[in-house]
């Protein structure tokens, strides 16, 4: 089976605008960036939280989904509770995803969103998912 196109080229204009950017995917952690800037911004100047929840949601599922690609399934999210820690308004921000639990039936990840320039945590975000059956298998 082979895996889909997570590139920002070929993502829906709603991810394209998120911005993530995957750059590592294994069943067991994934890594991407999103450069910020005024085009996440919110009218008060600071990047709004639906791109940080964005990424959350878009890390872990597509972790979560490499780690039952195999079985012919997906994992889609069930429950989302991402925390704000820190505002930002522009600069490089480094996303990680790893498990803390998976299951055969459902997984949860962790994700954080750090400061590329200092390291700083400015979201971090659990994902519960369900693994599902790909359509037509």
């Amino acid at each position: 089976m082979t895996s889909p196109d997570l590139s920002l080229a070929a993502a829906s204009a709603f991810l394209a605008a998120a911005g993530l950017e995957i750059e590592t995917v294994t069943p067991t952690r994934v890594t991407g960036r999103i450069e910020l800037g005024p085009q996440h911004h919110t009218p008060w100047g600071v990047v709004h939280g639906g791109v940080y929840t964005t990424a959350v949601e878009s890390a872990a599922s597509v972790g979560a989904s490499e780690a039952v690609r195999d079985r012919g399934q997906f994992a889609v999210g069930v429950h989302n509770a991402t925390d704000f820690l820190r505002s930002a308004t522009e600069g490089r921000a480094d996303v990680v995803a790893e498990p803390l639990q998976q299951g055969r039936v459902q997984q949860l990840w962790l994700v954080r969103i750090t400061r590329a320039e200092d390291g700083k945590e400015l979201v971090r975000g659990q994902v519960r998912l369900q693994n599902v059956a790909l359509p037509g298998s």
